[in-house]
């Protein structure tokens, strides 16, 4: 699973990237001669915020304080965080605010639908992998690091005992983690919430054009002025040169992708990401590469993106195809882009 940090100004090579490359395909969207487009840096990550039909940045500069507040309720690692204070005082209740409460209790929804595999109960355990800040300190172009910085197995297994997203107990709006030696982390769905925030914000404003990329986690406003609608680029797994799978066409919708190649080092020839499997402690391993998820809200991709790609292929196709609303395509390691039955009209994969 993902984590929101706290700002560190080194971005991720893979992200950053995938910002470039939505920004080139979105470049010509406009429907009208008016747009305002900007950049900031939350959640270890560039995000940029893009809008159609005014020049009025003031929008955007609200979008990124709703970041920034939100970055400072639900970082678990900023030591003045709700979800730190929740971490902190496990066996105790904390009073937490409505959009903590209700990101928790998402999470939860997640972690029951996936039968565990997504468990935002993950924090010990992706604090103690650390894959970011090894990837980031990597001593080469293909990331190779020392065995010393893989965790030790018995670390592992101990850690792992604690993920159980039943130990978080709701008692109207306080929360508490029933089990002493759990931590939360809500890093692999609080970017798509708070991306849904923000649409939700532009369009009590008026704003019925645009788009929010919060770090490869994209989320369209309405649509263009002629009606059409947007091309986000797919990125290619592994492809330094901003090679594209595809282009994917959509209208007020969420596309989120999750795989190895956006955070991992190697040890030994051996590939170790980002995407943990909450059965096995370790990263996940199977034959995909990339999950990339269509949907009405970026909650759902952001948190669907993982869960499949943790369930595999057969397992998490027939998640998506169980689900309303909701597409996906699979990239397995030969290559090969496999899609659920809904792709067609809006959804058209090119």
């Amino acid at each position: 699973m993902r984590r929101i940090r706290g700002t560190n100004r080194t971005a991720i090579t893979a992200q950053v990237l995938a910002v470039c490359l939505f920004v080139m395909l979105c470049s010509g969207c406009a429907g009208s001669p008016k747009k305002v487009s900007k950049s900031g840096f939350y959640f270890d990550t560039i995000i940029t915020v893009t809008l159609y039909g005014t020049e009025d940045g003031t929008y955007i500069d609200h979008c990124f304080a709703l970041a920034s507040e939100y970055e400072h309720k639900l970082s678990n690692t900023l030591p003045d965080s709700e979800i730190t204070n929740i971490n902190e005082h496990a066996g105790q209740f904390v009073t937490v605010s409505s959009d903590t409460l209700e990101l928790i209790q998402a999470g939860m929804h997640y972690g029951e639908l996936s039968g565990g595999k997504f468990d935002i109960t993950i924090g010990k355990l992706s604090g103690l992998w650390n894959i970011s800040e090894i990837a980031k300190n990597s001593q080469d172009d293909d990331n190779k690091a020392a065995p010393s910085v893989l965790p030790n197995a018995g670390d592992v297994e101990e850690a792992l005992s604690h993920v159980d997203y039943q130990n978080i107990i709701i008692e109207q709006n306080q929360v508490m983690l029933a089990d002493p030696g759990a931590a939360i982390d809500l890093g692999g769905i609080a970017k798509g919430y708070i991306a849904d925030r923000m649409r939700e914000y532009l369009r009590g404003e008026g704003i019925t054009a645009g788009i929010i990329n919060l770090g490869g986690n994209v989320l369209t406003l309405g649509e263009k002025a002629d009606h059409a609608t947007y091309s986000i680029g797919i990125q290619k797994p592994f492809a330094d040169s901003g090679e594209l799978l595809g282009v994917i066409k959509v209208k007020d919708a969420s596309v989120v992708s999750s795989g190895v190649y956006e955070r991992y080092f190697r040890v030994d020839g051996k590939l170790y990401h980002h995407i943990l499997d909450t059965g096995t402690g370790y990263p996940a391993e199977n034959d995909l590469t990339q999950v990339t998820i269509i949907s009405p809200y970026s909650i759902d991709g952001d948190a669907l993106s993982t869960t499949c790609f943790v369930l595999g292929l057969a397992d998490g196709m027939a998640l998506v195809e169980s689900m309303d609303g909701i597409e996906a395509i699979f990239v397995t390691e030969d290559g090969q882009l496999h899609f659920t039955s809904g792709f067609g009209g809006e959804l058209t994969f090119e």
